[in-house]
């Protein structure tokens, strides 16, 4: 791997009810130097009946963080910037310090999250607009779909 490529991360979470079903989706990408896309993993995953928005966001985060290791492979990824786009304003605020974590689920995941950020040289959280998320957001929605229609 060359020091130009990077992992680019975009990850949402949502639950039908609040707490209520919840799924997870994004997209995990290698790119290369000139912004090419030389590896691409998209998820889509449901994680259960009682789940809360954040909760889905975390977990979200949580699973892509762990999809990007397995990318780049383990030895590689000390030396492998990382960037996470999240439409979740809270969330971002929260992993850069800008807000306190009160809840304790919330503190599980976020030290969950510290731990997965040891493994690579550099990880940043930026929030985007839902508009520039629109795919983890379809994927969201497809996982929350089919385990729905499942049911029936």
């Amino acid at each position: 791997m060359n020091n130009k490529e990077e992992i680019v991360i975009y990850t949402d979470g949502g639950s039908r009810g609040n707490p209520g079903p919840a799924g997870i989706g994004g997209i995990v990408s290698l790119v290369g130097e000139k912004g090419m896309v030389i590896k691409k993993k998209e998820f889509s995953e449901y994680i259960g009946d009682s789940r809360t928005n954040n909760e889905a966001e975390y977990e979200a985060l949580i699973y892509a963080l762990d999809q990007a290791k397995k990318v780049v492979g383990k030895k590689k990824a000390k030396e492998t910037k990382v960037k996470c786009f999240l439409d979740s304003e809270l969330v971002v605020k929260q992993l850069t310090h800008q807000y306190k974590l009160r809840d304790k689920r919330i503190q599980r995941y976020f030290i969950t999250i510290w731990n997965l950020m040891l493994d690579f040289r550099e990880v940043t959280f930026e929030h985007v607009r839902r508009e520039q998320n629109k795919e983890a957001d379809r994927l969201v929605n497809e996982a929350l779909d089919k385990q729905s229609s499942s049911l029936f």
